[in-house]
């Protein structure tokens, strides 16, 4: 279910690094969440950097928003932290070139697998349901 969408900068380091961010990603939600890898969607879409801007100016950078369904807080920091991480070890830049935010759901506002998903904390009830 989560799925974590990238917006970098043509030519960043970033948009050269893809697949390991991706993988460097998955890994870290899968390690704080517990959940499977296979649920893990990560997505990038490279813009110019005239299309990304910070205090009204255009700036160069990578900015991810991540949609997760309800955890409790301290995992919420936890899994941010350790994203950010993963981030700067996939890429080699430092953990203050990136912008991250993450924003909770509930589960029936997530499709996957043609179904409703439950809450998060439900996975192991609904998996031995079907």
């Amino acid at each position: 279910m989560p799925f974590y969408q990238f917006t970098v900068t043509a030519g960043s380091t970033s948009s050269k690094y893809k697949p390991q961010i991706a993988r460097a990603i998955t890994a870290t939600h899968c390690e704080v969440t517990g959940g499977p890898a296979e649920y893990v969607n990560v997505s990038f879409t490279e813009v110019p950097r005239e299309n990304l801007y910070q205090a009204g100016e255009p700036v160069s950078g990578t900015r991810m928003v991540g949609l997760i369904r309800r955890r409790p807080e301290a995992l919420k920091r936890e899994l941010l932290l350790k994203l950010a991480k993963a981030w700067a070890s996939a890429t080699g830049e430092p953990v203050t070139d990136v912008v991250m935010f993450l924003v909770e759901i509930p589960g029936y506002q997530a499709f996957e697998n043609g179904v409703l998903l439950p809450e998060a904390d439900q996975d192991a009830l609904a998996t031995r349901h079907h």
